[in-house]
């Protein structure tokens, strides 16, 4: 195709997406990110966050990653298969394993890094893969970028999931059920209980990506750890991204298998590692994480989750089946929920409307992450924005 039909095509369908509603509207953010922050020369509470603990600012973490720069430098210089790791990311991957309460663990640059190489590495063709419904994008891509055979079981339906599994166990050499453990729009939680029941009777290996539970569930073990599974997890995967702060995926596994995935899994061998900054910062956020300090966090950020969907639901919004910090307001239309989401921000609170393909249409919402140092003025500021604009857009 000649260079101006490439261009007009792409033109033309970013404009069907733009008329359908259907694009990202990427807010610049002039300060540190924390429970309140600078937006487009405006401040604003932010409900837009996976900074659940306020650790991103932290200034424990950054006086870490500045001790490791002048130490190991900025750079990382190569993949590290190729020309090693600084001494450092060897510390970061016994946190690792403390932190998952594993044998081993290994870092990925990023969250999605991990899903994307780690599902792969982990089945070959004559595998099968069960995924849950509502599953995280990276998760997707990763069965997408493996040999193995899928089936999509229903949401958190056990029933379904078991219904699969007694169908098909016996046709494949092995079955790896994959689930996120808190699912990222709905902040519900997945039964996690049951799923292990059904993968130790069916002899299946259970890949659980706990992203949002790390640092929030389970004194900041995570949800395996809220729900008493964490031995009968095969792979626990997490981030670093959200309630710890920083930057990086993490595989937490049995030594053997955090080995093979190191030898395997393309997204690590294959990428140039984070800056020793980076991971310096990671070592310091799991130890505040894992310390009395940590816990108390927590019980901060669940009091305040708390207030806040109670808030909204006695106003009127629908939270869906909110267990967590994350705290959807579901609205049900594209429109609607773009133009409460801009009446907000006008109001002082920065929130992000969540809408088609994110999630299915009919169930487009507002996304409420809230944060542990909110206060109840920044929760009820928010509340009172939502109440008027609620009212006014027809919503409740």
């Amino acid at each position: 195709m000649a260079k101006k039909q490439i261009r007009e095509l792409y033109a033309s369908k970013l404009r069907e997406l733009y008329e359908r509603g259907e694009f990202w509207e990427i807010k610049r953010v002039l300060s540190p990110a924390g429970p309140r922050a600078v937006v487009e020369g405006r401040e604003v509470v932010v409900l837009a966050s996976n900074n659940y603990l306020n650790l991103a600012n932290d200034p424990r973490l950054k006086r870490a990653a500045i001790e490791a720069m002048e130490k190991y430098g900025w750079g990382p210089g190569a993949v590290w298969a190729i020309a090693g790791y600084h001494e450092i990311l060897a510390e970061l991957e016994k946190k690792i394993a403390e932190f998952k309460r594993t044998e081993a663990g290994i870092f990925f640059p990023t969250g999605f890094a991990a899903n994307a190489g780690t599902i792969p590495a982990l089945v070959d063709q004559g595998d099968l893969i069960l995924s849950d419904q509502l599953n995280h994008g990276s998760i997707i891509d990763g069965i997408r970028l493996s040999r193995a055979e899928k089936i999509i079981y229903n949401h958190c339906d056990v029933v379904d999931l078991e219904d699969k599994l007694r169908k098909n166990r016996d046709k494949y050499n092995k079955v790896l059920i994959v689930t996120d453990a808190v699912f990222s729009m709905d902040g519900d939680i997945a039964p996690l209980r049951d799923i292990a029941k059904l993968a130790e009777e069916f002899n299946a290996v259970l890949y659980v990506d706990d992203a949002h539970g790390d640092g929030v569930l389970g004194d900041g073990h995570g949800t395996p750890a809220h729900l008493g599974v964490e031995d009968k997890v095969d792979i626990h995967m997490g981030t670093f991204s959200k309630a710890l702060g920083s930057s990086g995926g993490m595989i937490g596994s049995d030594r053997e298998i955090i080995e093979y995935i190191r030898n395997r899994a393309r997204t690590w061998l294959l990428s140039t590692g984070p800056p020793p900054a980076v991971v310096a910062a990671n070592i310091k956020a799991i130890e505040i994480v894992m310390s009395p300090e940590g816990n108390e966090r927590i019980r901060r950020l669940h009091a305040n989750a708390e207030y806040f969907r109670k808030g909204l639901q006695s106003l009127g919004f629908n939270t869906g089946k909110s267990q967590t910090p994350i705290i959807p307001a579901i609205i049900g239309d594209t429109k609607k929920t773009r133009e409460l989401a801009k009446a907000l921000f006008e109001e002082g609170v920065f929130v992000v409307p969540i809408v088609y393909p994110m999630v299915a249409r009919g169930t487009e919402r507002i996304r409420n992450q809230v944060n542990a140092d909110h206060t109840r003025e920044d929760l009820n500021k928010a509340l009172s924005a939502y109440e008027k604009y609620g009212r006014k857009l027809g919503i409740i």
